[in-house]
This record gives C-alpha cells, sequence and structure tokens, in this order.
C-alpha cells in the first residue's frame, strides 16, 4: 500500500528509492498523476548521480537514474502525454550505461505507437535489512558518562578554571600567571 512507503519518505524524504517504489504502487493503483509525481521526486532525489547503491544501508539493489525516467516515461503514457513521454525516454538514453540501449530504443517505438510501458520496480522480494551490528547501535548510548563534581583537596584553593594538569606544590596552591590572564 501506499501509506507504508509515505511513512517512508516522510521519515527520509530524500530516499530516491522510497519515491521510486511508491510511484510504482501509485501506477497499479491507477493513480497516474501520483505515480508521476513520485518519479519526478524520486530522479530529483538521486541530485544527479547515474545511480544509487542502496546496499549499504541494507537493501541489495542500486536504483539507475535511466530507470526512474524510464518509470517516469510509463507513468506519462498513462496519462496520454505520448510527447512528453518520448523526451523523457531520450533523456534516459542520455543516462543509461553503456549497453543498455535496446530497452530504451524498444520503449521509444512503443511509445511512438502509443502503447503503454511497464514500469520498473525493485526486484520483489528485496527489503532493507540493515545489518544487525548496525541495529544493535540503536540502543542509546551513553558517550558522555556520568557528570562529576571534582573540587580541590587544597584548602586555600580558591581557583575556578581549566587548565592542563600540572605537578603540585606543598602548603598554597597558585594557579599559573598564564591561567589567570
Amino acid at each position: 500500500s501506499p501509506q507504508a512507503f509515505d511513512k517512508t519518505v516522510v521519515k527520509d524524504n530524500s530516499l530516491a528509492v522510497g519515491f521510486f517504489q511508491r510511484g510504482f504502487v501509485h501506477l497499479q493503483l491507477e493513480m497516474y498523476e501520483e505515480a508521476l509525481a513520485d518519479y519526478h521526486m524520486a530522479f530529483r532525489h538521486l541530485r544527479k548521480n547515474p545511480f544509487i547503491d542502496y546496499k549499504q544501508l541494507g537493501l541489495r539493489h542500486i536504483l539507475y537514474a535511466w530507470e526512474v525516467l524510464y518509470s517516469t516515461a510509463a507513468a506519462q503514457c498513462r496519462l496520454q502525454q505520448w510527447q512528453e513521454a518520448r523526451v523523457t525516454l531520450d533523456k534516459a538514453v542520455v543516462w543509461r550505461p553503456e549497453g543498455r540501449t535496446a530497452i530504451l530504443d524498444m520503449a521509444l517505438e512503443r511509445v511512438q505507437d502509443r502503447l503503454f510501458l511497464e514500469p520498473m520496480q525493485v526486484p520483489l522480494g528485496e527489503f532493507f535489512r540493515p545489518r544487525k551490528k548496525e541495529v544493535e547501535q540503536l540502543d542509546s548510548k551513553d558517550f558522555l558518562g556520568k557528570p562529576k563534581v571534582i573540587s580541590s583537596i587544597i584548602p586555600n584553593d580558591e581557583y575556578i578554571g581549566f587548565e592542563p594538569l600540572r605537578p603540585q606544590k606543598q602548603g598554597f596552591y597558585e594557579p599559573s600567571a598564564d591561567t589567570v590572564r
């Protein structure tokens, strides 16, 4: 359901793959305007990168800019925006990695013939699975420790401030002249 992806993109509103997947769901639900908006957001959040590899975050998937554009064209076809779909596919050709022209050439022919395109999607069964090590670190940790009040054991010590430790003299403690300044 798109609601699950709504929660995801609210938590991380620059998660390109979240918009990409929600766009796919919107297309399946025949919510074409919403799908198109999601694909535009996904492409914008790629921030001019040809792809984003989500393996580091626990999703075994690489989201390619050309795939986002291909899916954008699929949404445009459903909205009868054939000219826009052709322009989007031309843009996808520029973003595709070498050797992926065949699929885009076929897509351009389909758009020419006013036939719908099937959108790309994250492979079924692929989910975000953060590494166990990262999930264990989600417990709050106290990096600062407990606060301690440290007072001088020298009876006449009126000095207040910070300075490096230095050897103590017998008797009255006096701060160094540098520190007082």
